[in-house]
């Protein structure tokens, strides 16, 4: 009879065969999303890039940022609106937003977003009538693609090169997360996105809770209507977003697991909420006492957490200068979860740590 391995080396056996793949430097495709998003990718591509991973983005010739300020190979493509259309329309959803911002998914998808990213979607049609620059990519021999899944055309990319994908966002439209990490989301303790509900909902609310769901179910496809297309046409086969997102090899998510509803996860699933935050010097000891800051600008976060409302609430503070938390003096909290509340908020702390999550 064989030996059996001992179960203390199986660690050791895993770190050998994994040893090799660190070795080696890869190549990376990118297919970034517009605007903050492409903020907080970058930081994750400055690090690849510095530990000799050869990264080449694939951005329209038309953008606000995408490509700017970073050395890796960018290859572009033309488009077929100008930055004004995108300012346009952009302009119009945000003002919205801040003016009478939709109460859920369904008013978001057909009112004030959807002119807006029918023309993110649109950019992958132009991207492989760019035939030059489709044959660039399919000889390139690329490791991976990391993607925003917002625009959909990283997952298209992805599926017609046969490449492993990697999505890197705070989250996605409708129900697609649960469908591409085959990961259930209990409809009577996980409220739908905008709804402002707990996870201890009462009848009625979780009545509504499940209707939300069946909307969103009988609208995504609508909202994403001219991405499936666009895939369709490429792929040469209809496919769905459930197909599209199924593909997915891992999901960086930028939040952190307390933050969330309770509710499983997979282990494809990787929390790194605030692994984007930089810290630019250290804080000053005299900015670190509570209700003191080194400008003398006072600001403070009252966080109202129980473990069963599942999410925290908290008010903002009105100076964007220096900061310090003081937790209310009935509750006890441990650091860490105030710092994890504050970066869920966006809440720089003192003048030194700036989060865009």
């Amino acid at each position: 009879m064989a030996p059996v391995a001992s179960p203390a080396s199986l660690p050791l056996c895993v770190c050998l065969l994994l040893a090799s793949g660190f070795a080696q430097a890869g190549r990376l495709l990118v297919v970034p999303m517009d605007g903050s998003h492409w903020f907080t990718m970058q930081m994750v591509l400055e690090k690849l890039i510095h530990k000799g991973h050869e990264v080449v983005a694939v951005v329209p010739e038309v953008s606000w940022q995408l490509g700017k300020s970073l050395n890796l190979t960018v290859k572009t493509y033309s488009i077929s609106h100008t930055l004004e259309d995108l300012n346009r329309e952009f302009k119009y959803f945000s003002d919205t937003q801040w003016k009478t911002p939709e109460q859920n998914m369904f008013s978001l998808m057909t009112g004030s977003a959807k002119g807006f990213f029918e023309i993110i979607f649109s950019h992958c049609r132009d991207l492989f009538n760019d035939k030059k620059l489709v044959e660039y990519l399919k000889q390139s021999s690329f490791d991976a693609v990391f993607l925003d899944p917002f625009d959909v055309c990283g997952l298209t990319v992805a599926k017609y090169l046969s490449l492993p994908s990697v999505i890197f966002a705070r989250g996605v439209f409708c129900h697609y997360l649960e469908e591409g990490t085959q990961c259930p989301s209990p409809l009577s303790y996980v409220p739908r996105i905008l709804l402002k509900l707990t996870d201890t909902m009462t009848f009625t609310e979780r009545v509504w809770n499940h209707l939300t769901y069946m909307t969103e179910r009988a609208f995504c496809p609508y909202f994403f209507k001219t991405a499936v297309e666009i895939a369709s046409e490429v792929l040469q086969t209809p496919v769905t977003m459930d197909d599209l997102f199924s593909q997915v090899s891992i999901w960086l998510l930028r939040t952190d697991f307390v933050l969330e509803f309770p509710k499983p996860v997979m282990p494809n699933m990787v929390f790194i909420g605030g692994m984007n935050c930089q810290q630019r010097k250290p804080i000053a000891k005299e900015s670190k006492a509570p209700g003191h800051s080194a400008r003398g600008t006072v600001a403070v976060l009252l966080i109202n957490w129980s473990p069963t409302a599942g999410q925290s609430q908290g008010s903002v503070p009105v100076s964007q200068d220096s900061f310090t938390l003081r937790p209310m003096e009935s509750q006890q909290y441990t650091v860490d979860l105030i710092l994890a509340c504050a970066v869920y908020h966006n809440v720089p702390f003192g003048d030194k740590l700036f989060c865009d999550l």
